[in-house]
């Protein structure tokens, strides 16, 4: 049990990618050399607690502008479920921010949003479910400026361990997947990120840039289909579009 969890642990800390080691001015100036990314964007994707690092970020006024992106989704029922847990009283079956079903739908909504706002930019900070910040990213860059500058802030970093013989975080996050939609989702990312032929890479899919994955990741994923193959998330093509990710 101990090699799942770090094995879960591996493919976390690659796919959760975070470019500073927090979301402050001072950060942004130490690794960047500005005081405020012009756009900071949440990908409605994420879990609760993307809520909060948002706010935080509102507090600490590292953007001069916040907009959140998303719809109706692979995650969305399983967020919508979450919020009716922790946040009952909030009615959340209608609600999505978009006619987006998809990542890929994220990335050309947002530009064409940032295009229609007339906003220039050269910085901005992505803040994604940990999942899936590095498919964000690479599905950006495929449209962006090389010169312009993209800050990746998983909206978590989480620990699997083993408590009593089962695996379990070491810690709570609001709003945080059951373990094994965690895995789930995690798993289906290293399929996505590859650049083969079944891969949303350029030699793919073409969805996104090429990604190089290490052989440390290869190995944990390979692991980790050994028993939980069935585990892997299946792309769903109730939200499938030309630019799906």
């Amino acid at each position: 049990m101990n090699n799942v969890a770090e094995a879960l642990n591996i493919l976390g800390n690659f796919c959760g990618k975070r470019d500073i080691v927090e979301l402050t001015s001072e950060q942004l100036q130490y690794k960047y050399g500005i005081k405020k990314a012009d756009v900071l964007v949440l990908f409605g994707g994420s879990i609760i607690y993307g809520g909060d690092v948002l706010a935080e970020a509102m507090k600490n006024r590292v953007a001069k502008k916040y907009i959140i992106v998303g719809g109706s989704g692979h995650t969305t029922e399983a967020l919508r479920k979450k919020f009716r847990k922790e946040i009952p009283q909030l009615n959340v079956d209608d609600l999505s921010e978009s006619k987006s079903t998809n990542c890929g739908n994220n990335i050309t909504y947002l530009l064409d949003l940032l295009k229609e706002s007339g906003l220039s930019y050269k910085s901005i900070i992505l803040l994604q479910d940990s999942t899936m910040q590095r498919r964000m990213e690479a599905g950006l860059r495929k449209y962006f400026d090389k010169n312009i500058d993209i800050i990746n802030y998983a909206v978590y970093s989480v620990n699997v361990v083993v408590k009593n013989g089962r695996l379990s975080y070491e810690r709570p996050i609001l709003g945080m997947w059951d373990l094994e939609k965690y895995m789930s989702l995690l798993m289906g990312e290293i399929q996505r990120l590859s650049d083969n032929e079944n891969g949303y890479g350029p030699k793919g899919k073409n969805f996104i840039e090429h990604v190089e994955i290490p052989t440390e990741v290869k190995k944990a994923y390979d692991e980790l289909c050994v028993n939980y193959a069935n585990l892997v998330r299946k792309a769903n093509p109730l939200y499938a579009s030309n630019e799906v990710c």
